[in-house]
């Protein structure tokens, strides 16, 4: 995949960059060394590969997956100035 002057505006204009007409040739150089990186890395063969937390094996911390409030509820409304069931109580804003 190779960058053209045109995707090089149109990247810095969707991220907000100003770039002068100058830079562009630069940046054009800088981009396509990074899909070209990209494209270098996609040929590695990865099949069998175990994803890493870290460089040394380890177990990662685990809990189980339980669906619950906390248990802190009445303390997190506690200062609301109106609740009701848990919630904070908003007024109404929109008819």
């Amino acid at each position: 995949m190779s960058v053209d002057a045109a995707t090089v505006r149109r990247i810095a204009h969707l991220a907000r960059i100003a770039v002068k007409d100058d830079e562009i040739a630069h940046l054009q150089g800088e981009l396509n060394a990074m899909l070209a990186f990209v494209e270098q890395l996609a040929e590695v063969n990865i099949d069998g590969v175990e994803p890493m937390t870290s460089v040394t094996p380890m177990d990662m911390k685990k809990r189980h997956d339980v669906v619950n409030d906390g248990e802190i509820a009445d303390l997190i409304v506690e200062n609301a100035p109106a609740t009701e069931d848990h919630f904070f109580l908003v007024p109404k804003v929109v008819e």
